[in-house]
């Protein structure tokens, strides 16, 4: 699967800039006509309009276009926002049965060779120096069962292996410290679908390789079938027409 990034930091920022500044001109003056229309009917100088407008517009402007980005400058500025998907290959009916799957639009040939993808990220900062990253993983996904390892939360697993040969896996591995993790974790697997939004603190070193793993080991999936939506995250308001885990980088500590 291609390697799928919320893109450019620097263009989001421009993008959310332009969003406030077309925002605030547009309150500017729908702000300015309401007032002057009330301030006529209460007798309200108009000379007190201009503060009530810039006061109002800045309120509105700074609800406009909230910024979540990491700083570029972060060590783990290249793990940010990478995103796990599993597409559907049919598309989505508008009446979805109850517990449907369908095939993968991974698929390329041989479903066991062909139902899975792999990108490769190198954590920036210095080599060696360990990092506490928080990470928040959000997103839609089948259950999956995993064994002889340690279950964090509800679906966070760290170690261990899987347990299951058919469901959707969702794999993160660190060269140094040696470490993996499994992001969709149930204690049963079955036909369901659901969201995902929790964070989770992992070591990881300076320079260590980061590894995002999805494997749908059959070709088949538990489609979206419930239409669900993760709110702030694409393609929201509409539902995505497969799986998907979105990663974001909260923090990075030394």
């Amino acid at each position: 699967m291609a390697d799928v990034h919320r893109g450019s930091l620097i263009e989001g920022a421009c993008f959310c800039g332009g969003c406030a500044f077309v925002g605030a001109f547009l309150a500017l003056t729908m702000v300015w006509t309401l007032a002057e229309g009330w301030s006529k009917l209460r007798g309200m100088s108009l000379r007190v309009l201009p503060t009530v407008c810039v006061l109002s517009t800045l309120v509105l402007a700074g609800l406009e276009c909230p910024s979540s980005a990491i700083d570029p400058k972060s060590p783990a500025a290249s793990i940010d926002g990478y995103r796990f998907e599993f597409p559907c290959k049919e598309p989505m009916p508008e009446n979805p049965k109850e517990g449907a799957d369908g095939p993968s639009g991974l698929v390329t040939g041989d479903p066991a060779t062909t139902d899975n993808f792999t990108a490769k990220k190198k954590l920036g900062g210095e080599p060696g120096k360990r990092y506490k990253v928080t990470l928040r993983f959000r997103g839609v996904v089948e259950p999956m069962m995993y064994k002889d390892g340690q279950q964090v939360g509800e679906c966070f697993y760290i170690g261990g292996e899987k347990n299951n040969a058919t469901y959707n896996i969702y794999q993160i591995s660190i060269s140094s410290p040696k470490s993996h993790y499994f992001l969709n974790r149930q204690d049963k697997v079955g036909h369901r679908i659901f969201t995902i939004d929790y964070t989770q603190t992992i070591e990881i070193d300076g320079g260590a390789e980061v590894v995002f793993h999805g494997d749908g080991q059959n070709g088949r999936m538990i489609t979206n079938y419930k239409k669900l939506v993760v709110p702030e995250i694409a393609p929201a308001p509409a539902p995505y027409n497969g799986q998907f885990i979105q990663v974001d980088v909260l923090e990075v500590k030394e």
